[in-house]
């Protein structure tokens, strides 16, 4: 498909990029890949779960998704007509490993003839090692909360790079170790569906050991190679600074978001008030000797993936915020010591997840990791993931508008450029998602893409969006004004 000029389009307000600034979108294997049980690949824990009654909304799963596996060549074409820089792509542990046994030579040939149409196409591939796809074989011996499988994850690592280290420089451990943690074995509301507080403290700090022992024996491979990581983060406030069990709250959701892998990767510890917090469940049981100095490796890039803030209260809201789960399964909170924490609505826009859209929390966050983490570390930093679902539509007339997601775009594109004017050096911006996909726990029902598929013909449609962040990726200039300064409503 050939991306053509969006005359609607223009370059209005002059905020440029710097001259190395990546642009790029990014993917997960499991949402968009399908061929989930060809060429040797066998079940990952989405697979499994997606089978369980209640788990999934209308029982969907990633058997066919948007057929990348399949249709890569279009795909890297359509990113080379949109003028992508780079591409964030994972691959599937239950692919390269079926079972978690072996390597299986077809499966990992679909990524290293991935890694070179991109190379062909001059689009960087950076490449995330786990996206939530654990094989369904291991999660019978324990997940994420055994430690046997952190070791596993290194030797997973080492066997993708020997097929894939000559081609790919940048390499990301794990993509937001708080959803595969707490989403997935506290919260009930991710694969495999566990719900227990200590459970997902384990598989939180087993995590954390993966990454550490990836990013040694990665680095010991090539000391050349790009190695990192990508959280979640979100801003914490507290509805009323003055009132002390609001600013608890606000500190709790803090600890238990974003200090509880930020300070173990960048300073060598948990946070005090975290273990004090999570006391009763036993996280310190699950820390051996040389665990935390494993887990804080040096690394070069930290990916931080940004959608909504939070402000939060010790007492109830009158109008709580929705949209956490889609499913009539009983689920828990994610966060395991966070009982009597409340997220109140701030009166902004919301996504069809109703998630609140506010790009200034993206520069304050930024500000905060730069400041506090990253640049004492001498560590890079990339928005690895930030994009909206609305329910946007074809037209008569084949085109999908999509204004709410162009305001999105260029509002926390923004707030990437206020955030380069207090200082912080912002390296790139990868924009989720290229496609529409399936969306976890939500199936096929929520859209993020820039580019609309069509799920039973898989044809492919550049939304108006897409076609607006061509011409800012083509000027290397937003194309509205955004960030903290302006946000038109979203209806």
């Amino acid at each position: 498909m050939t991306v053509t000029k969006n005359t609607a389009v223009t370059t209005t307000n002059g905020r440029s990029f710097p001259p190395t600034f990546l642009f790029g979108a990014a993917t997960a294997a499991y949402q968009i890949e399908g061929a989930a049980h060809e060429d040797g690949r066998t079940d990952s824990i989405w697979d499994a779960f997606s089978r369980v009654p209640g788990a999934v909304l209308r029982g969907e799963n990633g058997e066919n998704a948007c057929d990348h596996y399949h249709r890569y060549r279009g795909d890297v074409a359509l990113m080379k007509d949109l003028g992508l820089q780079t591409y964030r792509f994972s691959t599937s542990w239950s692919r390269v490993q079926p079972d978690g046994g072996p390597v299986n030579p077809q499966g990992i040939d679909f990524y290293s003839r991935l890694v070179d149409e991109l190379l062909e196409a001059n689009i960087k591939p950076w490449l995330t090692l786990y996206h939530w796809d654990l094989p369904q074989a291991l999660e019978e011996k324990g997940g994420w909360t055994s430690r046997d499988t952190a070791a596993r994850f290194r030797d997973y690592a080492l066997h993708v790079h020997d097929a894939l280290g000559d081609r790919v420089g940048v390499w990301t451990t794990l993509n937001e170790p708080w959803c595969s943690s707490f989403l997935s074995y506290t919260g009930g509301n991710h694969a495999p569906g566990r719900q227990s507080p200590r459970e997902g403290l384990a598989a939180a700090h087993h995590l954390l050991l993966g990454h550490g022992l990836a990013v040694e024996a990665l680095r010991e491979r090539n000391s050349g190679l790009e190695l990192g990581i990508t959280l979640n983060l979100t801003v914490a406030k507290p509805v009323d600074p003055a009132r002390a069990g609001d600013v608890d709250a606000a500190r709790r959701i803090d600890g238990q978001f974003n200090r509880v892998f930020l300070d173990p990767i960048f300073r060598g510890a948990y946070p005090e008030d975290l273990l004090a917090d999570v006391a009763e469940f036993g996280l310190t049981d699950f820390i051996e000797e040389g665990d935390l100095a494993q887990i804080s490796q040096p690394i070069d890039s930290l990916g931080v993936n940004y959608y909504h803030g939070e402000l939060v209260s010790d007492r109830p809201a009158e109008h709580p915020l929705h949209g956490d789960a889609p499913t009539d399964r009983a689920t828990r909170s994610p966060f395991p010591a966070a009982e009597g924490v409340f997220f109140h609505p701030q009166g902004l826009p919301l996504t069809a997840m109703e998630w609140e859209v506010q790009p200034d929390g993206l520069r304050e966050l930024l500000v905060r990791v730069n400041s506090e983490y990253a640049a004492p570390a001498g560590t890079s930093l990339y928005i690895t993931e930030n994009g909206a679902a609305f329910d946007d539509a074809v037209a008569p007339d084949g085109s999908v508008p999509d204004a709410p997601r162009t305001e999105f775009l260029n509002a926390h594109l923004g707030a990437v450029l206020d955030a380069i004017d207090e200082g912080v050096e912002v390296k790139g911006y990868f924009y989720w998602s290229l496609l529409d996909n399936y969306e976890w726990a939500w199936g096929y029902e929520k859209r993020f893409g820039i580019v609309r598929v069509d799920y039973e013909t898989q044809e492919r449609t550049v939304k108006d969006s897409g076609l607006a962040y061509a011409e800012i990726i083509r000027n290397r200039a937003l194309s509205a004004p955004g960030g903290r300064d302006v946000l038109r409503q979203i209806e």
